[in-house]
């Protein structure tokens, strides 16, 4: 897997399924409810690589099905799929100027076993200016859906720095980029997202024409064709069997393939039967530079979306968090089309069918409380919520290893076994014990906003307001502390909209707006958190225990929390309870805490005015048919 940071390996855990040794498990036999559980089997050896790549084949089955949702087989031979599936993928691999696609040919070039398929399509979308290139007597053969264990094998031949963990998981390097280049990212400005998607200040998205999107397009896909062999995942964003995306990536790296492979929804050989064309293509030349003397370029990097051609371009990056996060941007636009709220959050549910929604920026603790024994797991990052429910838009979990300790995060400590410091594994969410397959889940019932207050200021719960839930949802906030960063010595108030500015396409207020509606509709309680300082800011106070915050957590999930007797704080009006069991009472109003009272307010103040100043960006956009709704957010923030 990538790395993120210093060039240490990161670790990707494989799709066999490693043992789950000295992690407690939740007691049920309920399997038909779909709770995933320990399915490691005893090991079994080949006497041939023909029979090991056989054995690979059949033990790296899918392990996400959605099951329900089509019939048996179609009447089709297999050579017939085949060739569908590659004319397919050849129309994918068009370049913009040529009149036909690359001849695709399936299986490795280096193996003498596998069966050549070949097939090419003809594409008339535009008047091709070349007829014939070098790349037209070649053929690109394609690695398909590959098993886990033959991207191993791919990744340990062919890429270096590449190699098994004792723990089982496949390690590699992500090159010199370790992490996102949000500033790099780019999205085409064009009649359909002038008006819908959110431009200017304060937004992620950084314009390009559609021109430039093409150039850099047939620089990728004229780079991808030049190879001996490319890989290709056919898989599945949403588990709502509804409102699924089918995606394709195609990608020069078996890492690249196997991160996919984790990341998205792994689908049947019967749902691959009706894929067909995909909604959405990523082509990923993360290893080719683009060319920085082309319009909008300032690096060597760039990451693309073209919403109207449905399609992603990777130039410059080998980091594979690029492409899980260009998608979730993608699932931010397509699904409020749909009247369906894309969430950056947390999501678990208990034994009673309670769901909870957890949102929080770095450092809240959102991975630690929404990992639960007592609970499953829907999904550890990115969600819908629909008519029909909540549903997990990914088939895996993305996790920070930095500091991982099995006494916090036993869950993915197992899944992953362990990691070296600026790294992340991926691994499919079946890794986790108590994982909810399929990964969805009724409406939610509470909606916790975390935020690590280093100023030490907010309560340690507060109930919020549908208008108080929907400001602190569009603020984002938590708070860097001094030391983190150089030239820091006092907290630093940080805001992110809705949790996720990085990704969300549309204006904040919108994806507010949604998240209002729908907590209304079904009788959702809105929350903050505060899992930061208490007593004074950092440096002065000391961090908020986890054991009483996980006590709050627990009164929020029974109930038992809205049974309380609550009374309101000055400055920031939030509705605090008096008393939470296992919690002490004189926590529960910072004032309290608080040895000086005129520094408290003076920190109450200044974190206040924090606050309106970022808040000021979002005064002006309207929304709904009049200004009702406006004004209601903004009169739930901080008054003074």
């Amino acid at each position: 897997m990538a790395m993120n940071g210093n060039g240490k390996q990161v670790k990707v855990a494989n799709g066999g399924g490693s043992g789950r040794n000295g992690l407690a498990k939740i007691q049920t036999n309920k399997r038909q409810n779909g709770i995933c559980h320990d399915d490691s089997g005893p090991s079994v050896k080949a006497q041939t690589i023909d029979e090991l790549h056989s054995l690979q084949k059949k033990k790296s089955a899918p392990t996400t099905p959605i099951n329900g949702t089509l019939g048996a087989f179609a009447p089709l031979s297999e050579e017939e799929r085949q060739k569908q599936q590659l004319q397919s993928i050849s129309a994918s691999l068009a370049s913009l100027t040529r009149e036909t696609g690359p001849k695709v040919v399936r299986g490795d070039p280096a193996s003498k076993s596998d069966t050549p398929k070949v097939s090419h399509v003809s594409h008339h979308h535009f008047t091709p200016t070349i007829s014939a290139s070098d790349s037209s007597l070649k053929f690109t053969h394609v690695l398909y859906n590959l098993s886990p264990a033959e991207l191993y094998e791919q990744a340990i031949k062919y890429e270096k720095g590449s190699f098994v963990s004792s723990s089982g998981a496949l390690a590699t390097l992500s090159g010199a980029k370790t992490g996102r280049c949000p500033k790099d990212k780019r999205v085409v400005r064009d009649e359909s997202t002038e008006h819908d998607l959110w431009w200017g200040k304060g937004s992620p998205n950084i314009e390009m024409d559609e021109h430039t999107f093409l150039v850099n397009r047939e620089r990728a896909v004229d780079y991808l064709n030049s190879l001996d062999k490319v890989f290709v995942n056919d898989q599945f964003l949403n588990w709502d069997p509804e409102n699924r995306i089918k995606v394709r990536i195609v990608s020069a790296r078996a890492y690249h393939s196997l991160f996919m492979h984790n990341m998205c929804i792994r689908p049947t050989p019967e749902e691959l039967e009706n894929f067909c064309t995909p909604d959405f293509t990523i082509y990923n030349a993360g290893q080719f530079p683009c060319n920085r003397y082309t319009h909008y370029m300032t690096s060597s990097t760039s990451i693309d979306l073209n919403l109207g051609r449905r399609e992603m371009v990777i130039l410059g990056t080998q980091y594979a968090g690029e492409m899980k996060k260009g998608l979730f941007s993608v699932m931010h636009y397509l699904m409020p089309k749909r009247q369906i709220l894309s969430l950056h959050s947390g999501c678990n549910v208990g034994k009673d069918g309670d769901v909870a929604l957890f949102f929080g920026l770095s450092g809240t603790g959102k991975t630690t409380l929404s990992t639960d024994h007592n609970r499953y797991l829907i999904g550890d990052d990115e969600h819908c919520w629909s008519d029909n429910g909540v549903s997990n838009i990914e088939g895996g979990c993305y996790a920070k290893c930095i500091d991982l300790s099995r006494e916090k995060e036993p869950d993915i400590w197992n899944a992953i076994k362990f990691g070296t410091e600026n790294t992340r594994a991926a691994y499919p969410i079946e890794y986790i014990p108590n994982a909810r397959i399929p990964c969805v889940g009724p409406h939610p019932k509470n909606v916790i906003l975390l935020a690590c207050d280093a100023f030490g200021v907010l309560p340690p719960v507060s109930k919020l307001s549908l208008a108080q839930t929907m400001y602190h949802f569009i603020s984002g906030y938590t708070a860097l502390v001094a030391g983190t960063e150089e030239g820091i010595k006092e907290p630093q108030a940080t805001f992110s909209a809705c949790f996720g500015a990085a990704f969300i396409m549309l204006h904040p207020t919108k994806y507010a707006a949604m998240l209002a509606a729908k907590m209304e509709k079904h009788g959702a309680t809105g929350w903050l958190v505060n899992t930061g300082w208490s007593g004074g800011s950092y440096g002065s106070g000391s961090r908020m225990k986890l054991a009483y915050t996980r006590k709050i957590i627990d009164a929020i999930h029974s109930g038992s929390l809205l049974k309380a007797n609550y009374k309101k704080t000055e400055v920031f009006g939030l509705e605090i309870p008096t008393e939470i069991e296992g919690v002490p009472s004189e926590i529960l109003d910072p004032v309290n805490v608080w040895s000086n009272k005129k520094t408290y307010k003076e920190t109450l103040l200044k974190l206040a005015g924090l606050f309106k100043n970022n808040f000021g960006g979002f005064v002006n956009h309207k929304i709904g048919k009049d200004d009702k709704l406006t004004e209601e957010i903004l009169a739930a923030g901080p008054i003074f």
